[in-house]
């Protein structure tokens, strides 16, 4: 497999999988106003969100903007949750009324561009070209989001044209739905703090100075014979000592 393949093929599954649901959502919201006759429109919102997401793309798998990850987690269902509820408020959808989806493409592009570095960053081989990785990647991604913006508009189409629902409320219906997973994945993904890192690193140098059997434990935790044969640094990694002898 060559390497345009092999990344083609990793930015594909990035966006065309139950684990991208997140960006999946994303997408949906953003397209969820739109009808087939509005695909000039949707193109547009296509090359925005891609502009933004590569921005960041870029930056960040070449480590030049570094944001913790469990931040970006966090941060990609709000996008979803505020683009969501920005469509309840569309009470027309004529160009002019739904421009505003084009900076919510390009604005929130960026943090998804982030998580998609991740991915890329984790999996980018030091011989192998930059550029190629990166358009081999990106091309993968953005024909799976095209798929993604075709079936929703295509389901657009049967319940608005076909079956005659009102296309407000077909917009407010996929919002809501969009709207409770999202809200439901933030609540999830809420960032937890975290340990001191000087904290830690003190506590890691007196116990790799001791023996296992001279630690003291918590009689609440870990106050068993199977706790105390564990090596000390499982111990520390999973928070279980105390104090010392």
């Amino acid at each position: 497999m060559n390497d345009f393949t092999f990344y083609f093929k990793i930015g594909w599954e990035h966006i065309i999988t139950i684990e991208a649901l997140d960006h999946i959502l994303f997408i949906a919201a953003l397209a969820a106003i739109y009808m087939l006759k509005d695909w000039k429109q949707v193109l547009i919102l296509v090359t925005a969100f891609t502009i933004g997401h590569t921005i960041t793309l870029i930056l960040s798998t070449k480590e030049l903007v570094e944001v913790k990850e469990s931040l970006i987690e966090f941060l990609i269902p709000c996008t979803i949750v505020i683009t969501a509820i920005s469509n309840l408020f569309q009470k027309s959808f004529t160009p002019k009324a739904v421009r505003i989806n084009y900076f919510l493409a390009l604005f929130f592009g960026l943090v998804h561009g982030l998580a998609f570095a991740n991915t890329l960053r984790m999996i980018l081989a030091s011989d192998q070209s930059f550029a190629l990785s990166m358009f081999s990647f990106s091309v993968g991604l953005e024909l799976g989001q095209v798929l993604i913006v075709a079936v929703i508009l295509l389901l657009s189409q049967l319940f608005i044209r076909v079956l005659n629902v009102d296309r407000r409320h077909w917009v407010i219906f996929v919002s809501a739905v969009v709207f409770g997973l999202a809200l439901e994945m933030a609540l999830e993904r809420w960032p937890q703090p975290t340990p001191s890192a000087v904290g830690r690193e003190n506590n890691a140098q007196p116990l790799l100075q001791k023996d296992a059997n001279d630690i003291s434990f918590s009689s609440q935790v870990v106050d068993c014979p199977l706790a105390r044969a564990l090596p000390s640094t499982t111990l520390l990694e999973r928070g279980l000592v105390r104090d010392f002898a």
